[in-house]
């Protein structure tokens, strides 16, 4: 039916063809050893591929989350704009304390724009403040939860508890 629809193509493939048979005969054969055949992919290969991959993915996410966690920070103390503390006010929006030379600036930091909300002399960053200690009620609480832990897990309790 397509010689029928495209009769002078069919004609130039046909020619071309025709053509070519001359130099086709000419070229010399060379017989295909019948013993090789093309290696198979085995389940080795297989699992050596998928666990490198799984490296280069988990290598990847260890970047990302490093670079999450730090910041992205420079390296070295040269920096004229420090990030003294930031929190997190909504789901796109936080508060910003950050050091200019001498000064605080406490910003309003939106997905589309930044506002300075306060200005105000730097200060010395207080060290964070330590865990206070527990009161008796809330450490006997605390005691009796991880008995009945325990003996929903099957663990016997060590010896003076």
């Amino acid at each position: 039916m397509t010689f029928l629809r495209r009769p002078l193509q069919a004609a130039a493939s046909l020619l071309a063809f025709a053509c070519a048979l001359p130099a086709l005969a000419a070229l010399p054969t060379v017989p295909a050893p019948a013993a090789e055949a093309a290696p198979a992919v085995g389940a080795g290969s297989l699992l050596q591929a998928g666990f490198g991959m799984l490296v280069v993915l988990g290598l990847i996410f260890l970047c990302a989350w490093m670079a999450r966690r730090f910041g992205l920070q420079r390296f070295g103390g040269g920096s004229l704009v420090k990030v003294v503390s930031s929190s997190m006010v909504g789901q796109r929006e936080r508060v910003v304390v950050v050091e200019v030379g001498a000064t605080w600036l406490v910003l309003g930091v939106t997905a589309s724009q930044i506002n300075t909300l306060h200005t105000l002399p730097a200060q010395a960053v207080p060290a964070a403040p330590s865990a206070a200690p527990l009161d008796t009620r809330t450490s006997q609480a605390l005691g009796l939860f991880a008995q009945k832990l325990r003996e929903s897990l099957g663990v016997r309790p060590r010896a003076g508890e």
